[in-house]
């Protein structure tokens, strides 16, 4: 399967199948320099396939190398200047690609270097997790800070993403339900049939962990962010719909050190709640809590925390104004809005959930 997208210039090729990397050379042939950098685990687990990367430089190219951990301590700025001064070491020019071969922690922090490093050299995203299959299409790169997630960044379209399915044969469950967050969030934002749909799909944890359909799933989800980033780019409109569940998910992640697509979907069951406060809708909240326990996502770690550092972390949101936290929440299944929430509001959901998961 292959989409593109359609921005007025510098398209992009999606390929999504098994054995996909094999279309790497095919984007490698005009640079100079190659640089990979791959997540430890996946060098690990799929040593035929990282060789089968490297190998698609021809002999006359410069192939570099770099392992990571692919952990959210990766997106930092002490290891972006380490990896940087490595690749500055080497004398390095603009001829240059660089290649992602990870989850979403590797491709933003290698998609950052790519947008930094002598002001900008290309880089193609080789995703190797389920989660990966958002983070990796729109452009989005960037690294953490002490204050919160995300923060320092850039908007650097790469030159493809070539997801290569069987990377995901050696996912743990905890890889597979962080990633199936994103894809139930893009059913989410497609309307109550697409919800119903993903939800009859994988009813628990043993469905999830067959990856049954996986790949049709993912390329809807796909599609559903092509069609918001192409039209929103820089975030200016609709494209801060795709941080549903993120407002509150990325706050809980900082605080407790929990998966990003854990993250996202106790952040999706918050955001039901508030909707209910402030837009006047009427969610049954513990259907989704009940769905998510039976995928057995670890809701328990809203009983941790006090809310103030939560707030602390959700008013420093990238997504915020003048006039404060601002969220995206569904009005109903599938139309999704943005609307400004007061600290009190806030205050009121976060002990809904705590009493609703006690």
């Amino acid at each position: 399967m292959q989409l593109m997208t359609t921005y007025q210039d510098n398209n992009y090729p999606i390929i999504i199948q098994h054995d996909a990397i094999t279309h790497l050379n095919t984007y490698l042939s005009k640079y100079r320099d190659v640089a990979f950098i791959v997540d430890n685990n996946v060098a690990n687990f799929h040593p035929a396939k990282i060789e089968q990367a490297t190998s698609a430089v021809d002999a006359d190219q410069i192939t570099h190398v770099i392992t990571v951990e692919g952990s959210e301590q990766t997106k930092s700025f002490s290891v972006y200047e380490s990896v940087l001064e490595q690749l500055l070491e080497t004398g390095i020019t603009r001829n240059t690609c660089i290649v992602a071969i990870g989850g979403g922690v590797v491709g933003d922090f290698a998609g950052f270097i790519a947008a930094t490093l002598l002001r900008g050299v290309d880089f193609i995203q080789v995703p190797t997790t389920i989660l990966a299959h958002d983070s990796s299409v729109g452009g989005k790169v960037g690294i953490n800070t002490p204050q919160g997630k995300n923060l320092v960044g850039a908007f650097h379209r790469p030159k493809a993403v070539i997801y290569d399915l069987d990377f995901l044969t050696s996912l743990p469950y905890t890889e597979i339900s962080s990633g199936y967050a994103e894809a139930y969030k893009h059913a989410l934002l497609n309307g109550e049939d697409a919800r119903a749909e993903i939800e009859a799909a994988y009813p628990n944890k043993t469905a999830l962990s067959e990856l049954h359909r996986l790949d049709e799933f993912l390329l809807k989800g796909i599609e559903t962010k092509l069609n918001i980033v192409v039209a929103d780019e820089h975030e200016q409109g609709k494209r801060k719909f795709l941080n549903l569940g993120h407002t509150f998910g990325h706050a809980i992640e900082y605080h407790e050190k929990i998966p990003h697509g854990h993250a996202v979907m106790i952040g999706i069951i918050y955001q039901f709640i508030v909707a209910n406060h402030i837009l006047g809708t009427n969610y049954d909240v513990q259907h989704f809590i009940d769905y998510m326990q039976q995928l057995e996502y670890p809701l328990d770690v809203v009983l941790n925390p006090e809310f103030n550092p939560l707030l602390n972390l959700m008013l420093k949101d990238k997504k915020n104004d003048q006039n404060g936290v601002q969220m995206v929440l569904l009005s109903e299944i599938g139309k999704p809005v943005v609307a400004h929430v007061d600290n009190s509001v806030l205050q009121t959901a976060f002990e809904e959930l705590q009493n609703l998961l006690k």
